[in-house]
């Protein structure tokens, strides 16, 4: 049978102390206090008084207890217990067998608990402590006791052991790790035992326990952890458990078994925190190199050693030798001579990173003006990445090289993973990393965003639209990987390629499609127009929908962006059908025609696309397609129609993607008819931007109350 541990005031006995008679509460901290009363008759037939309330003469102390047992003899009070203490005894009663048996259990087990802490607190021969801690454990997990305490007491006993020994030999480390390792199934380790554990992934990463006992222990925390910033000695000691496997022979082959086994074998994984607890582990332990880095130049403490409470000067370990970016005045005077055009690279090295830089004249006479200053340059200025870099070529020192490369590897493999992708679209969507260090990208920083590019590739290629809208910036003012690696930012270098299938993805399930072309037309026309230059489709298309949706107000702008789309022969072949279709729309769009038209049911698309293309239609105000078999495809033809009033979709396969279109450029639309059409919320929400709509019918579709309010 199992049993609670008692809790403060579980607990109303009447205690009776030799022949006198004293009332006490049992707490579970220390002591023997305060009861309610009851009646009890023992073999010497005195009695305990019923009064209000009662006291012990003394608090009994639980280390003081010598035995706790329950009274079998004959005769005996019923659902008694008999605590043996210095000086006397005294008898505890209970309403019942069960609450006596938890009483009695959990006596037991405090008294042995404090017996543990007083006999491990100095120790004295080792293999004696082994063998304590294993009886600990065993009593531990063969109690009848249910509650977290009952295996978090001995971990914490075994953890401050650790913390105040410190010159263990490593056999004698792994012989106590096995010994808890049972208590850790269950558990996670205490701070000071992560702290112990991370110590020996460091100094053995290649031990067997870092496989057999690590291992489980390890996944418990991806699965079950929900915030590593209240415990974060849990994140570090994953940290430290991930770059121990990395060490091994297969290397990163075992890292990738670890992931997968994370994952499990189907096309789901059944642990929703084990992907946002692995993405967190990643990104700080990025973080930390980039820190580390950074603050070695002034020895100021790190986030790392702050949580660890290590913030004064002395107690801090020597800072890495790092030489800074300094002019020497032989470099300046020659500047003032010359009209060189490059210079001699600059270095920066330290022993954890060396970055070699060529910057043209506008970067030389930067750091020329601060010459005359004899404080330390900003780092992060020197580091700055701009379009004043020409070359540049970035070299880490071994492990740096192998802490990083692990920790983006394993970002390569959880992107690869179908159910992962959009959680973790959603959780670098944010770009991870303060805009200040952003603005000015360390050069270590800039090495991890050009090794990532795998991962936004991937982001780029999913057909969802969860996943590829995470390449824009998560709001207004602030960059995204979009921006990132569009030609020109910090983070290309590959020409475009990538901006390219970016802005492909994002035209195909944009909600505001000619929203995005002018956010083009404004910050990336340049780079649009040099790709289309070179022949990419992709941009010739950009260019050709800024024509026909009137994007470019200038006329210089629209003659060059002609000239660009002239100079190759899939841009001259698109602008030629761009004229046509202008052709054709300003015939479309003449005054005349009918006012009113509807089609007859079961015509298509094709049939629309025909009866549009015979006359003038300048005057049409209300058009009915209901129960036609017309799509979002024809979208493109009613978005020509300028003086449309009323649209009737009634019962056709209308979907989200052509209320998208409508929205954007049909500004005098009064009223629409939507009704049975397979339109979702994902669509409707589009039609919050049409000020003029009068008259929604929405009946049979699958509009949800959030997106119903919205809208009104």
């Amino acid at each position: 049978m199992r049993y609670k541990l008692l809790q403060e005031g579980d607990i109303q006995v009447c205690v009776i102390r030799h022949p006198r008679t004293f009332l006490s509460k049992i707490l579970t901290s220390k002591f023997l206090r305060r009861w309610e009363p009851h009646h009890l008759t023992l073999a010497d037939n005195s009695v305990a008084s019923a009064t209000p309330t009662g006291y012990m003469e003394n608090s009994i102390s639980y280390s003081a207890i010598e035995d706790v047992q329950l009274l079998s003899w004959e005769n005996a009070p019923k659902y008694c217990l008999q605590l043996t203490i210095p000086g006397g005894t005294v008898l505890l009663q209970a309403a019942n067998s069960y609450l006596r048996d938890q009483w009695f259990h959990s006596l037991q087990w405090k008294k042995k608990i404090y017996k543990y802490k007083k006999v491990l607190s100095n120790p004295s021969r080792w293999e004696v402590v082994l063998k304590e801690i294993r009886t600990l454990v065993d009593m531990a997990l063969t109690s009848p006791l249910q509650d977290d305490s009952i295996h978090q007491a001995p971990l914490e006993i075994v953890s401050k052991l650790l913390s105040e020994n410190n010159n263990l030999t490593t056999q004698d480390q792994e012989s106590i790790i096995v010994a808890i390792a049972p208590l850790l199934e269950n558990n996670h380790p205490p701070p000071d035992l992560c702290e112990f554990f991370c110590k020996h992934c460091r100094e053995r990463p290649r031990s067997m326990v870092v496989i057999e006992v690590f291992t489980p222990v390890v996944q418990r925390i991806l699965k079950h952890n929900m915030d590593f910033g209240k415990c974060p000695r849990l994140r570090l000691f994953t940290q430290e458990y991930i770059l121990s496997l990395n060490e091994l022979n297969a290397g990163m082959e075992v890292v990738k078994k670890f992931i997968h086994s994370m994952h499990g074998p189907t096309g789901q994984c059944p642990h929703p925190r084990v992907l946002p607890n692995l993405v967190a582990v990643c990104l700080a332990a990025i973080y930390s190199c980039y820190e580390e880095f950074i603050n070695s130049r002034d020895n100021s403490p790190s986030l790392k050693e702050i949580r660890n409470g290590c913030q004064q000067q002395c107690d801090r370990k020597p800072n890495l030798p790092l030489r800074l970016l300094h002019t020497s005045p032989d470099l300046v005077s020659q500047e003032a001579t010359l009209t060189e055009s490059r210079l001699k690279p600059v270095i920066v090295t330290s022993n954890e990173i060396h970055v070699e830089v060529e910057r043209n004249n506008t970067a030389n006479q930067k750091m020329t003006a601060s010459v005359g200053n004899d404080s330390e340059p900003n780092l992060i200025d020197c580091l700055m990445v701009s379009p004043t870099c020409s070359t540049m070529s970035i070299e880490l020192s071994a492990q740096a090289d192998r802490i990083l490369g692990c920790y983006v590897e394993i970002l390569k493999m959880l992107s690869d993973y179908d159910d992962w992708r959009p959680a973790l679209a959603s959780l670098l969507q944010p770009i991870p990393f303060p805009k200040d260090n952003c603005s000015s990208l360390s050069f270590l920083l800039l090495l991890f965003f050009r090794e990532l590019k795998y991962v936004i590739q991937r982001f780029a290629e999913d057909p969802r639209q969860e996943v590829h809208s995470c390449l824009l910036s998560v709001r207004a003012g602030k960059d995204g990987w979009f921006q990132l690696y569009s030609p020109g930012g910090v983070a290309c270098d590959d020409d475009g390629e990538l901006f390219a299938s970016m802005v492909h993805i994002l035209m195909g399930s944009c909600y505001k499609t000619k929203k995005f072309l002018l956010s083009l037309a404004e910050n990336k026309l340049g780079p649009c127009m040099l790709l289309a230059l070179r022949g990419n489709q992709t941009m010739v298309e950009i260019l050709c929908l800024m024509l026909e949706y009137n994007i470019i107000d200038n006329n210089d702008t629209q003659l060059q962006i002609i000239s660009t789309l002239e100079s190759t022969d899939v841009g001259k072949r698109m602008y030629e059908q761009l004229c046509e279709r202008q052709r054709e729309l300003k015939e479309l769009q003449r005054k005349g025609g009918p006012t009113r038209l509807t089609l007859p049911s079961k015509s298509t698309d094709a049939d629309l696309a025909r009866l549009l293309s015979s006359g003038s239609f300048g005057n049409l105000e209300n058009l009915s397609l209901a129960f036609t078999n017309v799509t979002s495809a024809c979208a493109e033809h009613l978005i020509k129609l300028p003086s449309l009033k009323q649209l009737n979709l009634w019962s056709t396969q209308f979907g989200d993607a052509g209320l998208r279109l409508l929205s954007e450029h049909l500004t005098m639309l009064q009223v629409l008819n939507l009704c049975e059409t397979p339109v979702t919320d994902a669509g409707l929400l589009a039609l919050s931007s049409m000020k003029s709509l009068c008259s929604l019918n929405m009946n049979s579709t699958k509009l949800s109350a959030d997106t119903y309010e919205d809208l009104k």
